[in-house]
């Protein structure tokens, strides 16, 4: 049983960070303790402690990206991970009330289609959809809201109908086009990362390549094509 965490990555603490922390000189350890990311794991470990769960799951110091290949083991995982756990955190950073957003506003979120930024990105979308319970907080962990309470709301910034945010892909036949348009206005930093964000929404995995750039989205297209007759792929 474990508590995983979604979030639109900022200033991070990464796994070498986290794991030498004790051993580092104090000046050193006092930069990264400052960082919005090390307050984001030390928060969402509190949550996870107060829900009664033993063990928080966070990408930033969880994946030793050293490794490239824990790297490819974790991002073809990544959906199951989230899929299996108990509950998912999604931390809304530029979110400060202590209500959840239900009207766009777009001079608050003026770069992110006047809504939250974390709606945008192209990695929260399998984060949305594949965890049983997703609970919303604001900037300071205030709790928000949660996926099933505000699925109507999500189903309008995201596109996403209700039956598949509350009870996952298989509550409702989907065309290939269709899961294809919920990610079509997401960004990512690195342009592969629009392709194997996507890898297990369509069930299928392959190796990462970063720098092969927009031939991932090719790749992925061939593996979607291996598993599916669905000829609406087509239309991307």
């Amino acid at each position: 049983r474990y508590a995983i965490l979604s979030h639109r990555w900022g200033t991070e603490v990464g796994y070498e960070e986290m794991v030498g922390l004790m051993k580092m000189e104090e000046r050193k350890r006092d930069e990264i303790r400052q960082r919005s990311g090390y307050q984001k794991i030390i928060e969402g470990c509190k949550q996870a402690m107060k829900d009664g769960y033993e063990w928080p799951w966070i990408d930033t110091c969880c994946i030793d990206k050293r490794s490239s290949s824990e790297l490819s083991e974790a991002i073809n995982s990544m959906y199951r991970w989230y899929r299996n756990a108990q509950v998912c955190y999604a931390y809304l950073n530029d979110v400060d009330k202590p209500v959840f957003p239900i009207e766009r506003n777009d001079s608050k979120f003026d770069k992110s289609n006047g809504w939250p930024e974390w709606f945008v990105r192209g990695w929260t979308l399998q984060e949305l959809i594949a965890p049983k319970q997703v609970e919303f907080f604001n900037d300071h962990w205030v709790p928000v809201g949660d996926k099933g309470r505000l699925a109507p709301v999500l189903r309008d910034i995201t596109g996403i109908p209700c039956e598949v945010l509350t009870s996952g892909l298989a509550a409702k036949r989907l065309s290939v086009a269709q899961i294809m348009s919920w990610a079509a206005e997401r960004k990512t930093t690195r342009v592969e990362d629009r392709a194997y964000s996507l890898m297990g929404l369509f069930g299928v995995n392959m190796p990462m390549l970063y720098g092969e750039g927009k031939k991932a989205f090719q790749r992925l297209q061939l593996e979607i094509i291996r598993v599916s007759s669905d000829h609406s792929i087509f239309a991307w």
